[in-house]
């Protein structure tokens, strides 16, 4: 069971390493967070409609979403999530390798909350991930958490 303190992300990513240099980030971050680690969209809207085996996970405050994921894409799951009232208030960071204009735009068009550019650099990575969080959890006022 979680602190009722505790700032709860939820990570799509497929791809191990980043997952990892995630972790490690927000482990470094002032703020004490408990993150969660799907792999896929699919997965991701199974966790954030609570089905099994998701089904005693509380409420992410924030959604880190990675654009190329295998069985369902970002883009997807952010539409879905976007349209669905009782999910569309979570705040969504996409985090992915594309600069492509077009993803840009769509995740925008979709209602993302933000979209940002991994850095090849580790180092750099690691600072992106430590800035979002200090950001969207010092700084900016977020909805209040529903069910």
């Amino acid at each position: 069971m979680s602190s009722v303190n505790a700032i709860e992300i939820l990570l799509v990513e497929d791809n191990p390493g980043d997952a990892r240099l995630t972790q490690e980030a927000l482990k470094d971050s002032k703020l004490y967070n408990i993150l969660h680690v799907v792999e896929d969209g699919v997965e991701a809207l199974s966790f954030l409609r609570r089905e099994p085996p998701y089904e005693n996970m509380t409420r992410p405050d924030m959604i880190l979403l990675d654009l190329n994921l295998p069985r369902m894409s970002g883009r997807e799951v952010l539409e879905i999530i976007k349209n669905d009232q009782n999910l569309k208030t979570i705040p969504i960071v996409v985090l992915t390798t594309s600069d492509d204009e077009r993803d840009i735009l769509a995740s925008y068009t979709l209602h993302a909350n933000c979209y940002i550019t991994k850095p090849v650099n580790i180092d750099q990575f690691a600072a992106i991930v430590k800035n979002i969080h200090e950001f969207w959890f010092t700084i900016v006022k977020l909805p209040p958490k529903s069910s």
